[in-house]
């Protein structure tokens, strides 16, 4: 396997949420430099940027491995989450583009046919790049680069079930779409807030036995009317 050495950071990062390299597991610069087909330059460049991202940590005698992240600090991402999602969709309101809102609007025509058909398969898919446009949508670089770290150590830490009903999820989908559309920070960002905290409740821990349900963390926001929003 070869590839840039621009790449290296990616590709570890994707093989530790992959579970590639399980949690505690010694990353050595010679290992991954063949691995990856590269010199051990760009490796050390990597796990110097995958340290600060969380993903590794430095241990005495050891070197570098993958870290083993607490059940708090999980819970932690997903509380983040529940913050950022949120203020994400309201800076979209005010500065997303013609351009953000036709992949959006574009995402939700799929999702909701998907959905209705029973085709779950490409739903998570869509999902994500649903979450990554939006947040590109804010205009933020530094909050849309916050999103993408949180998105890739969640999916690391936890198994996400299916929601019970992929329609209801999708129309909600529209629904922030709506609120985008139409400049509504409010709305959006109360929107997604609900959207957020019902997805956070499918989120299951990996380790900790793998039974460990999102539960939990903190929520607080009021029920939404979605009356008139729905597609």
């Amino acid at each position: 396997m070869r590839i840039p050495a621009h790449s290296v950071c990616t590709a570890v990062r994707d093989d530790i949420v992959a579970g590639v390299y399980e949690r505690g597991s010694r990353l050595t610069e010679e290992l991954l430099a063949r691995r990856y087909g590269v010199s051990r330059v760009p490796v050390r460049e990597a796990l110097r940027t995958l340290e600060a991202e969380g993903f590794v940590v430095t241990r005495r005698h050891a070197g570098a491995c993958v870290a083993e992240p607490t059940e708090q600090e999980a819970a932690d991402l997903l509380e983040m989450r529940m913050l950022l999602e949120p203020l994400g969709a309201a800076r979209a309101a005010q500065r997303r583009t013609e351009a953000h809102l036709k992949v959006l609007r574009g995402l939700v025509r799929l999702g909701q046919e998907r959905a209705r058909r029973g085709n779950s398969d490409d739903l998570r898919s869509l999902g994500g790049w649903f979450h990554e446009t939006l947040a590109q949508s804010s205009g933020s670089h530094a909050l849309t680069s916050m999103l993408t770290q949180l998105r890739h150590k969640i999916s690391w830490m936890y198994a996400v079930e299916a929601p019970a009903d992929p329609v209801e999820s999708w129309a909600e989908h529209g629904a922030i779409v709506d609120a985008v559309a139409r400049g509504d920070g409010e709305r959006a960002r109360a929107v997604t807030s609900l959207h957020t905290e019902r997805s956070t409740a499918a989120h299951r821990l990996r380790f900790s036995g793998g039974s460990e349900r999102a539960d939990r963390v903190r929520t607080s926001q009021p029920p939404v009317n979605m009356t008139g929003l729905r597609n």
